[in-house]
């Protein structure tokens, strides 16, 4: 394609336009396909496209049909995965896929000949997929802020992007083996199978677990009352301090808006990390929104990194029964931690929970007192 570059330059005067031109100049220079400049025009995204190679790891030269095909995976299954990935195929026919990309496909069929099945390959992947999200826009922030500066013309943006990615790429695969390689560790030394887990070959349906939700007070009036950005940065506070308790037996599951979930195999262990968290949102000041705690004890199930049961949707309801700057658990969660040293408790009444037949027994929770300091 060649000037004026018709459909690229709409609504664009001035330093804008001949900034633009530039930019697709140079960008057609670099062997850049008239398909591929109006897909990244239509998404906004021109300047990021000599990045976008380097991640992909060349251009792209192969459908999805053609990907499968020389991956020797079929393509329903290759479309399964990725769309559980969150990454869906639109059309299997559009040349999209770079011929680098052949080696991770060529894991799938690795992993099928292994005897994983693709209901597990697609409930891996959507974890995966979910987390993997997430970070991507953490690293691609990142890097935009490592690049940006006043008065760059977009095509000095493009090439310190892409110089940028360049630099910092070859460092994501080895950090994110070594975090996948540290959780698993985790999991093994902390997974546990009882008897009957082991005589059935069977992994059990659910197992006692106790859980917790904490969720900052007052996080939806803070919405209305100060900027977007800011609310964003408590919620990831939050989600900081939240993983910073989550250590040995207790384990971060997830963020949901305003609150945090944790979960523990020892109860005792959960309680002590959600007074740690209490203190730790306490400690970032009167402007930050404050914390309560509701945990639960019971039988509950984990499916695809999360956990479903009772236990779960109690803790959930619990959190709004307990005080602000608290930890309020339900007798099962209390009595299985009563004997741990560290904490002392007291009885904070019965109390209706919606979806639960009767009273629910709450005890609040505190550390005991220091004997060295009676």
């Amino acid at each position: 394609m060649s000037a004026p570059w018709h459909g690229f330059l709409d609504g664009l005067e001035g330093r804008a336009r001949e900034e633009r031109v530039e930019l697709l100049e140079w960008l057609a220079d670099r062997g850049f396909t008239d398909a591929e400049l109006h897909r990244a025009h239509a998404e906004g995204l021109l300047a990021f496209l000599p990045a976008e190679r380097v991640v992909m790891g060349g251009p792209p030269t192969l459908t999805a049909a053609q990907l499968a095909d020389r991956a020797g995976v079929p393509l329903e299954l290759l479309q399964a995965v990725r769309a559980s990935q969150g990454l869906a195929i639109a059309d299997p026919d559009r040349v999209d896929f770079a011929e680098a990309e052949t080696r991770a496909v060529e894991l799938t069929a690795r992993f099928a000949e292994l005897g994983v099945s693709e209901a597990q390959m697609v409930a891996i992947g959507r974890v995966l997929g979910r987390g993997l999200a997430q970070a991507a826009q953490v690293m691609r922030r990142t890097v935009l802020e490592l690049t940006l500066e006043p008065g760059l013309r977009e095509r000095e943006l493009a090439e310190r992007f892409e110089a940028t990615v360049e630099v910092v790429l070859p460092h994501v695969g080895p950090l994110l083996e070594s975090m996948v390689r540290m959780h698993l560790r985790d999991m093994v030394r902390g997974e546990t199978l009882d008897l009957r887990a082991r005589e059935e070959g069977a992994i059990p349906g659910a197992r006692e677990v106790a859980v917790a939700f904490a969720d900052l007070v007052g996080f939806t009036r803070l919405g209305q009352e100060v900027p977007p950005q800011e609310v964003g940065r408590v919620a990831e506070r939050l989600e900081v301090l939240g993983a910073a308790v989550a250590t040995g037996p207790v384990r971060l599951v997830k963020t949901i808006g305003d609150a945090v979930m944790l979960v523990s195999d020892e109860p005792a262990a959960l309680v002590v990390a959600g007074l740690a968290l209490v203190d730790l949102v306490a400690a970032e000041g009167e402007e930050f929104p404050q914390v309560r705690v509701g945990i639960a004890q019971g039988p509950a199930t984990s499916v695809g990194g999360d956990w479903f049961g009772a236990p779960v949707n109690l803790a959930s309801r619990m959190t709004s029964l307990a005080r602000t700057g608290s930890v309020l658990a339900t007798q099962e969660a209390h009595d299985a931690a009563a004997d741990d040293p560290r904490l002392a408790w007291s009885f904070a009444g019965e109390r209706r929970v919606k979806g639960v037949r009767g009273g629910v027994k709450t005890f609040r929770a505190r550390r005991a007192p220091d004997p060295e300091r009676a």
